[in-house]
């Protein structure tokens, strides 16, 4: 397989995965909204942003492309190739579980505020450790990427 193939599946398999995970965590987190909605729509505000929270994750992948799509081109080495593929499908896992998981804990935030708690505050910070382990593969995709060679000039 041309290393360049390669390393490409792996940067589709981490935009993929990543906008896979936070399509489904913002689907989750809007469901709840919308039944939240049902008790409390004086919280609407609330509701959007942790709605929101779920999708950086697909950004994440998205910045990771800019990372590591310098680093492919024609005459790459295999072993350039597998660091991408397997940065990329690293990157594209963990956001995948995190954006689903960070909606989860969204979710159970938002249905405490329709209930009528003030819950938005410790909801941010409780959901903000699922997405740390994003955070966590956008450096190692940095910190990856500076170690492979650039398209020679």
């Amino acid at each position: 397989m041309d290393p360049v193939v390669l390393a490409y599946l792996g940067i589709a398999a981490m935009i993929g995965l990543a906008g896979v995970g936070s399509a489904y965590g913002v689907t989750i987190t809007g469901n709840a909204a919308v039944g939240a909605m049902k008790k409390n729509m004086d919280a609407f505000g609330n509701y959007m942003v942790l709605s929101a929270l779920a999708g950086s994750q697909g950004l994440y992948g998205f910045l990771s492309y800019f990372l590591l799509a310098p680093k492919v081109f024609e005459g790459m080495t295999m072993a350039a190739a597998g660091a991408v593929l397997g940065c990329g499908i690293a990157v594209g896992v963990v956001c995948l579980l995190s954006a689903i998981r960070q909606g989860e804990v969204c979710a159970n935030g938002i249905a405490g505020i329709g209930a009528g708690y003030d819950l938005f505050g410790k909801t941010m910070i409780l959901a903000a450790f699922p997405e740390l382990y994003a955070i966590i593969t956008v450096a190692a995709a940095f910190l990856i990427g500076n170690t492979l060679p650039s398209m020679p000039v």
